[in-house]
């Protein structure tokens, strides 16, 4: 079936200004309900898969946001999930549930705009710190509107990188990896909320994050930051079809990056020649 012609700046634009809007006040929502929060007041999903009553009432606020300004455009979200479309927003709606539940303040809301499968555009906000990061495809990355770049860090030895736990895998291959990095000489820290730490990458807070099983939208926005902030990334989603399904996770500063995917035996690709690809 043949494709819808793609967006105009214009159109863009108008996402653009929904998606910096529309994150803002989940984040205000997400804020609010954790300065109001009982201790204890979660579910579990599965197993260490935290879910508050937050998680859906911001997702729904976002939702409807988007259906109100573009009901054309498709959405994917973590709690009400959602399929593929030509015009896609993914969304997380708090990323780092675990922190939010038990009162620690890292966790982030997180949101993507893609288009024929490609992120155009990403916003990663935490509010209890105030951090706003953003992206747009070709126009670099920022924080607070400021623009931000990956560490300039020259060797694994010399870095600090986070590494994401996934129950989807194996302890002992989780375990072998860490050995692996740390044998390197590399620190290894664990926010547990991949957004922000993909978001820090970008930043150059770490020199780089990996993870052998991430959904879209724990990634999806950060993935695009680190590529504007002159990082690199893996090769996740490799098809469209990958947003529905997860995969491996993988950003990096250059200087480390050929170091630290061997050590996690996962692939990189630099931002130019994932533009190439495409």
């Amino acid at each position: 079936m043949p494709k819808d012609l793609m967006l105009t700046v214009d159109e863009l634009n108008q996402r653009e200004t929904l998606l910096r809007t529309v994150t803002a006040s989940a984040g205000a929502m997400a804020l609010e309900a954790f300065r109001t929060r009982k201790p204890g007041d979660f579910t579990l999903k599965g197993r260490q898969d935290f879910l508050t009553e937050a998680d859906g009432a911001v997702e729904s606020h976002v939702r409807a946001a988007i259906a109100g300004a573009f009901p054309q455009d498709g959405i994917l979200g973590e709690e009400a999930g959602g399929a593929l479309a030509q015009r896609l927003w993914v969304i997380d709606p708090i990323d780092g549930t675990a922190n939010f539940a038990r009162g620690i303040p890292h966790f982030c809301v997180s949101i993507a705009f893609c288009e024929n499968g490609e992120t155009l555009l990403g916003a990663i906000f935490n509010p209890a710190s105030g951090e706003f990061y953003f992206a747009r495809k070709g126009q670099g990355a920022t924080k607070n509107d400021i623009a931000i770049t990956v560490a300039a860090t020259d060797a694994i030895a010399n870095a600090s990188v986070e590494i994401g736990w996934s129950p989807r895998v194996m302890a002992a291959d989780y375990l072998a990896a860490m050995e692996r990095v740390l044998s390197k000489g590399a620190n290894i820290r664990r926010g547990a909320s991949g957004a922000l730490a993909i978001a820090w990458v970008a930043e150059g807070r770490t020199d780089g994050y990996a993870e052998y099983y991430m959904n879209a939208w724990d990634c999806l926005a950060g993935l695009l930051m680190v590529r504007e902030a002159g990082g690199v990334t893996g090769n996740y989603p490799a098809t469209e079809g990958e947003l529905l399904t997860g995969g491996e996770i993988f950003a990096a500063a250059p200087g480390i990056a050929a170091e630290f995917s061997a050590a996690m035996k996962i692939s990189a690709s630099s931002a130019e020649q994932k533009g190439e690809a495409a």
